[in-house]
Order: structure tokens, then C-alpha cells, then sequence
């Protein structure tokens, strides 16, 4: 018996083994969409919060978060340059001014704490005696004590800023030291220093056991620190993972998410205040 056998162009061969060479290539799946990039001021993750949330909120829903902790300032110029989801920050104008410009949809009122000035126990500047921050900031200039600023655009550093013109004083001089560093590094470099400088109470309870510097004044209501989340804007990005950023705010700002924000403590201290669900809380943007 005689069979035929089939001939097989060279074209369809090599056609062939491009789909075998493509068919694992398109049947991978795209794990980039449970990849959210949150850039975020390192009060969040000096105090330790970030680490208590997360982990949280990937088991709930299953999105993984990158974590970018840097100063305000540049947290902002990442999401105006797509270069991350979301940001999670504290300086409002500047957020305000970040969603009326197109870069983010919305910023959601998460949490609030607020600004303390701390420094040497023997406070040579008599911080402690002040009737409000602007007098406490006085007095430092006056005496030409150290003061270590964060120096990095963080919102920190913006509230200090504020601060200074409050008093209409220029800092300047040798006592007057930027550092260009984190929160806690900050901390840890005015207590080698001796010096003052201003810190969120969140980084301040996380680290004061592991200074010699004292809490020397609070309480001033210019000292509010108020955070909010905003997804960067989808329309001018749109590679942006929106989804898995909105799916981030509406967690923290849900029932659950506050809840969590509100158990988080230090040696019996609640670093955040949830802020949400407050009377009066609401979205801002467009």
C-alpha cells in the first residue's frame, strides 16, 4: 500500500513555531494590576502604621502595596510625574493645589494627629513657658538655640515653614541646621545635637524611648496635622493602576479601615485619629 506523504512548507513550519513561542507569552497573566505604588510621607512609615495596615488590607482584598515613604513635597511630584497610584500625605494646600491642577481625582480626609515641638530637657530656650507655637518658635530664635529642621519639602517641613513667618523671623545662622532626612532620622539627630525641632506625634511616640529629647510643647490648635488620599488622576495617566488605588482609599476610609487606624497604639498611645467618618469629612476635588 502506498501513502502519501503530506509536504510541509518551510513557511508553515516557522509560522508554527512562533505561535508555540508566543502561546506562554500571552497565557502569563498580568500581575501588574495587583501592584499598588503609594507614595507617602515617612511619618506613616516611621511610625510604624504603614506596617500594621497593610499586610491588613492585602489579605482583605489581595492587591499588594509598594511603598515609597518620602517627604510630602516629593511624594506629590511623583504622582504629578505618574510615577506612583496614590499619594497619602499632610499639607492640605498642597494637595488642594495637586487635585485642582488635574494631577489627582480626590483627596478623602483619612486621619489627623498633630505637630509637637520637642527638645533637650533642660530647654535652654524655655519652649515649655510658651503661650502658643509661635512664642515657642520665638524663643528659640531668640536664644539662638539648635533647632534641626527636616529640610526636605516634606509637610513637616511646610508646617514649620508656616510657623516661621508666623513670627516674621528669617531662620538662619549656625544654630538653624537642614537636614534633608526623615522624621525619625530628624529625631535622632537633634537628640545627638541637643537641639529642638518639630515632629508629627505619631514619629514622636514611636521614638521617644529611643531618645534623650523631651515633648516640650503641644496643644496649639495651629499645630492640627490633618492626611489625605488621592488617586492619581487616570485622565492624565493612564497606565495608573486607578482601580487598585481606589480600591486602597475606599478601604481606609471604610468602617474597617478607620477602625484600624484607630486601634493602632504605642505603649498605650493612639497615634492617629481617624478622621473619615467625622462630621463635617468629606471628599474634596473634582
Amino acid at each position: 500500500m502506498l501513502f502519501k506523504q503530506k509536504i510541509i512548507s518551510p513557511l508553515t513550519v516557522m509560522l508554527a513555531g512562533c505561535l508555540l513561542w508566543l502561546a506562554p507569552v500571552s497565557a502569563a497573566p498580568d500581575m501588574s494590576s495587583n501592584i499598588i505604588r503609594l507614595a507617602t510621607t515617612t511619618s506613616t512609615e516611621n511610625s510604624g502604621l504603614l506596617k500594621y495596615l497593610l499586610p491588613r488590607f492585602t489579605e482583605t482584598t489581595g492587591y499588594k502595596v509598594h511603598v515609597i515613604a518620602v517627604g510630602t513635597g516629593k511624594a506629590l511630584r511623583m504622582g504629578r510625574d505618574g510615577d506612583v497610584d496614590v499619594v497619602l500625605v499632610h499639607a492640605p494646600a498642597a494637595e488642594k493645589k495637586f487635585v485642582n491642577e488635574g494631577y489627582g481625582e480626590k483627596r478623602y480626609p483619612v486621619m489627623y494627629n498633630d505637630f509637637v515641638i520637642i527638645g533637650p530637657a533642660n530647654d535652654p530656650a524655655g519652649i515649655s513657658k510658651a503661650s502658643n507655637a509661635t512664642e515657642a518658635m520665638q524663643r528659640i530664635a531668640n536664644q539662638s538655640a539648635l533647632f534641626v529642621s527636616r529640610g526636605d519639602d516634606s509637610g513637616t517641613h511646610k508646617k514649620e515653614k508656616g510657623l516661621w513667618s508666623n513670627t516674621q523671623l528669617e531662620p538662619k545662622g549656625s544654630w538653624y541646621r537642614e537636614a534633608g532626612q526623615g522624621m525619625g532620622k530628624v529625631i535622632q539627630i537633634a537628640s545627638e545635637l541637643g537641639g529642638y525641632t518639630l515632629a508629627d506625634r505619631g514619629t514622636w511616640i514611636a521614638y521617644q524611648n529611643k531618645t534623650s529629647l523631651q515633648l516640650l510643647f503641644q496643644g496649639d490648635p495651629v499645630l492640627h496635622n490633618p492626611y489625605g488620599v488621592i488617586a492619581v488622576s487616570p485622565k492624565r495617566y493612564p497606565d495608573a493602576n486607578y482601580t487598585g488605588a481606589q480600591a486602597l482609599i475606599d478601604w481606609m476610609t471604610s468602617k474597617s479601615g478607620q477602625s484600624l487606624i484607630s486601634d493602632y497604639k504605642i505603649a498605650g498611645f493612639q497615634l492617629f485619629t481617624p478622621s473619615a467618618n467625622a462630621p463635617g469629612a468629606m471628599a474634596t476635588g473634582k
